[in-house]
């Protein structure tokens, strides 16, 4: 990490060093008790009943007006702002005037955390307000908070950047604090659901992350190594063996939220870590769990969003049931114009080639059909729709369909174009579930480093018996995008997967000189930004021309500054470089 710190954390270090001599701590250990929010105070203070005359409340500096004996400030707690009122001669009971002529007016900083002790009152222009008779320093903020200002309407300095903002979650929070909402919004589906099914004893149960195979679906996983066992692990890809095991146990309903891992892809709708949810009910099929999906969803959105209408992209969505079902060969026959229910391999390769579908020489009957039902049907299933009835390539883990030996008895549930849950009638058969891993296998020979391990433990379960079973899993982090209208999956995680950070380093001041620049204005040219020449081609010649004028006469440097013809110039030069 950077340690060369900017003017303001210098200046807010040796703020810092200043307390420690006045003996004040700005990191004190003792508890610093808080009795109400800012929430409680907005929803309840009654000028009439006179209460919340002994608040104790605690946040961070966000705002300040300081004037002479008294000051405004304002605290944000974890709901929201409040005005508090500082009055010199409150704070200062004595004749020791330091905590506010010092430490508040010149040693605190926005940002720094506090705890106020005082009353709520309305101000002379009717804003409810703290009157602070208490000022504790809690923590000292030693980093500058990107404050977002507004002016007639106009946000300046807003802190929007996608990549700083998932990647300091932490400062995002601060600043947006309509961040938190969809993060409040992810915990009531959760614990909806959880609720849903423990309404009716299903058991919430833990399955193990580590996992000698990877099992459950089909998708690259992650290896590690476990040193004392000398064997190789993997994180797991999904739950389902684990809880079909219990299942078999005697369990009538087992459901499990879990963090599941896949060595795959990042975009907008994936990351490498993601929660699930499963479920599987002994003595049920997918048509039940059809219906049950339905009651859950509705449940869901009318718990999170008051209605069962959600605006998803634009288009508002009915999570009320009942929802389409589409067998999947009808659904190409509907979207592509094709008719692939008697095709083979060979006959599908040419249908992908003549609907301009990318094919490799890895993909088998499954995959084949699965592309064509993804390029060309997805996007038209906007409202909730069950896509049912899967060919029995692109499902080993399901039931055969009970009409049709070439299908099974799955379905997947799609929602704005996406994916969003995938449940089975499970298969309970151990004969046909060894072929299907064995079919896996030969895939995976083939090249497809997604197809299914074999698995020899959970067919000896299925060998001592597994009663008929329907299981579901629901992906979290994409439903929480659907109920919350988020764009990217990144939104709904509080630490999404990033990229390292880069450590960009200096280029030497010959590099510099090549240009043109003169060698003292170097280290100006590299503090306001540009720490490579490269960087310095992109720069914009009058915002850099204004920021080297603007150094150079706050820091009393002295130089001579360059016309605005020299700083073209200096551009122009790097970008041939």
């Amino acid at each position: 990490m950077n340690q060369d710190f900017s003017e303001q954390e210098i200046i807010r270090r040796n703020s810092l060093a200043e307390l420690e001599r006045l003996n004040i701590k700005a990191y004190p250990a003792e508890e610093f008790e808080v009795n109400c929010t800012t929430k409680e105070i907005a929803e309840n203070y009654s000028p009439d009943e006179n209460n919340f005359q002994n608040i104790s409340i605690a946040g961070r500096i966000m705002a300040r007006r300081i004037m002479g004996s008294a000051s405004f400030f304002e605290l944000q707690d974890e709901h929201a702002r409040i005005q508090v009122y500082l009055k010199r001669d409150d704070i200062c009971a004595g004749d020791d005037k330091t905590m506010y002529n010092t430490v508040f007016k010149r040693l605190l900083d926005i940002g720094d955390i506090v705890g106020i002790k005082g009353f709520a009152f309305i101000t002379q222009m009717g804003e409810l307000s703290i009157h602070a008779k208490e000022l504790k320093i809690l923590a000292k903020s030693l980093k500058v908070l990107p404050i977002v200002k507004e002016k007639e309407g106009q946000v300046f300095d807003a802190f929007t950047d996608p990549e700083q903002r998932y990647r300091m979650r932490y400062v995002d929070l601060i600043v947006n604090p309509q961040v938190k909402d969809v993060f409040v919004k992810r915990a009531g589906i959760i614990n909806t659901m959880r609720k849903f099914f423990n309404d009716r004893n299903y058991l919430e149960v833990d399955t193990p992350v580590l996992q000698s195979i990877p099992g459950g679906a089909a998708a690259r996983p992650f290896i590690t190594h476990h040193n004392a066992l000398d064997i190789p692990l993997y994180l797991r890809i999904a739950n389902e063996l684990y809880l079909k095991r219990l299942i078999v146990g005697g369990f009538s309903g087992v459901y499990e939220f879990s963090r599941n891992f896949r060595n795959e892809g990042m975009d907008r709708t994936h990351n490498p870590e993601f929660t699930c949810l499963e479920i599987y009910v002994a003595y049920k099929d997918y048509r039940w769990m059809m219906n049950f999906t339905e009651q859950l969803f509705e449940k869901i959105a009318n718990e999170v969003n008051g209605k069962t209408q959600v605006n998803i992209d634009g288009n508002t969505v009915e999570f009320k049931g009942p929802y389409r079902r589409l067998p999947m060969l009808e659904a190409i026959k509907e979207y592509a114009g094709t008719d692939v229910s008697e095709m083979d391999e060979k006959q599908l390769l040419n249908v992908c080639k003549e609907l301009g579908i990318e094919t490799d020489s890895t993909m088998g009957k499954g995959k084949l059909i699965d592309a064509i039902f993804g390029e060309k049907c997805e996007q038209h299933l906007i409202q909730p729709t069950f896509i049912t009835d899967y060919p029995i390539e692109l499902s080993p883990l399901t039931k055969k369909h009970r009409e049709n030996p070439s299908l099974t008895e799955r379905f997947e549930l799609f929602v704005a174009g996406k994916e969003i849950c995938n449940a089975y009638s499970e298969l309970n058969d151990p004969v046909d579930q060894l072929e299907r891993f064995k079919e896996q296998a030969k895939l995976k020979e083939k090249g497809d480093d997604e197809a299914m391990f074999i698995d020899m433990d959970f067919v000896r379960a299925l060998e001592y018996g597994m009663p008929p079973t329907s299981g579901m899993g629901i992906g979290i982090d994409r439903l929480t995008m659907m109920m919350t209208g988020a764009a990217s999956i990144q939104d709904v995680l509080f630490f999404p997967q990033m990229r390292p950070e880069k450590n960009v380093a200096a280029d030497k001041v010959e590099a510099y000189v090549g240009t043109g620049i003169p060698e003292e204005w170097i280290p100006v040219i590299q503090k306001s930004g540009y720490q490579t020449v490269k960087s310095l081609a992109d720069a914009n010649p009058g915002k850099l021309f204004n920021d080297l004028c603007g150094i150079n006469k706050k820091k009393k440097m002295g130089l001579k500054n360059p016309s605005p013809e020299d700083v073209k110039n200096w551009i122009i030069n790097a970008a041939k470089n």
